[in-house]
């Protein structure tokens, strides 16, 4: 490190023998996230790269024969592109810049294991199941077929507190990183993630079951498959007045690009709804305000979908809601969201 200016030393032919001692590192800072992603940004814009407006992390550059997509995390890149002299400028560039370590094809990134087949790719977090697994001691736990048991009352007031809470915030922590994958477990946490500021012995063992039933489905993950349709289509469903406490409702939907599932979540409402109709309504609002936002990310990866995207409901209120420009008195207190839906 360069001395600062303004340092006054009592004698100044010491200066050449004089070092800056590091206090604390940049990974030790608050903005040390902030820091690093300007100059990182910088450094990209400056060769041609654009940031996505929609997802800050991901940076592309189109010319007229090559297409290019660089998705970041911290210091964790991975890079895509159909031209290899443009994947080798980058990496040279980067090297240069940041002296980085290149790792070859995609193979293993935060956690996620990716394969490569010659009819699509599967990812999954096998690995860091068997570490979950293995730090909570149920390597040898008798399986489970289900992650979750419905009749299994979460908010008894019967049930002891559970000692350990820091343990229990650590394991749904855990588990909430493996819902990246895994959507099979996304409403069994979704649930359980409600009570870690109270959890008690009965939320505890049903976060252990939700253990049990990874063991016996350890590689499960995604397929995107090489020759799929990219034509985006969406489902959404509900619990109504899920919430035994609050009464407020579980929305849950998916999005599917083609056969491959690619967006998906579990989520309980802000409002309490007084009818299954409005809370239908208000699950496709949510997902419609996702569609779209797959619908410009997509475009900054260069891709204009041709065809609308299909929504789907199983409930024929909200469908009727989504055709009929007309309004019910009963129906004026969602019409905002009805609006966005139709849109």
């Amino acid at each position: 490190m360069s001395l600062p200016k303004g340092l006054n030393l009592p004698h100044s032919n010491t200066i050449t023998t004089k070092v800056c001692k590091l206090q604390k590192p940049i990974y030790g800072l608050k903005q040390a996230r902030r820091q690093w992603y300007a100059k990182l940004s910088d450094s990209l814009i400056s060769i041609g790269y654009k940031p996505s407006t929609d997802d800050y992390y991901l940076f592309t550059k189109n010319n007229d024969s090559s297409f290019t997509a660089l998705l970041i995390y911290v210091d964790d890149i991975v890079l895509a592109d159909n031209d290899l002299s443009e994947i080798r400028f980058v990496k040279t560039f980067l090297h240069n810049k940041f002296k980085i370590k290149v790792l070859g094809n995609l193979r293993f990134f935060l956690g996620l294991e990716v394969a490569h087949f010659s009819k699509g790719i599967l990812i999954n977090q096998r690995k860091y199941t068997l570490e979950l697994l293995d730090d909570a001691g149920q390597l040898a736990t008798k399986p489970s077929n289900t992650p979750y048991d419905l009749s299994i009352k979460l908010d008894c007031a019967d049930s002891p507190p559970f000692e350990d809470e820091s343990q229990y915030r650590r394991l749904i922590g855990r588990l909430l990183y493996l819902t990246t994958i895994r959507a099979d477990i996304a409403f069994a946490v979704q649930q359980l993630s409600q009570y870690i500021s109270n959890p008690k012995i009965v939320h505890f063992k049903a976060a252990i079951r939700i253990l049990q039933y990874l063991k016996i489905a350890l590689a499960t993950g995604l397929f995107y498959a090489a020759n799929s349709n990219l034509l985006l289509s969406g489902f959404a469903n509900l619990d109504w007045v899920a919430c035994p406490l609050t009464r407020k409702s579980v929305t849950g939907y998916a999005v599917f690009l083609g056969s491959s599932l690619i967006y998906w979540k579990s989520k309980k409402h802000t409002t309490v709804s007084q009818s299954s109709s409005e809370a239908k309504y208000r699950a496709l609002a949510s997902l419609v305000c996702e569609v779209q936002w797959l619908h410009y990310l997509f475009k900054d990866l260069n891709h204009n979908f041709n065809q609308p995207t299909s929504i789907y409901c199983d409930n024929n209120s909200a469908i009727y809601l989504a055709h009929n420009p007309s309004f019910h008195e009963r129906s004026k207190h969602i019409e905002i969201d009805c609006h966005v839906t139709r849109k």
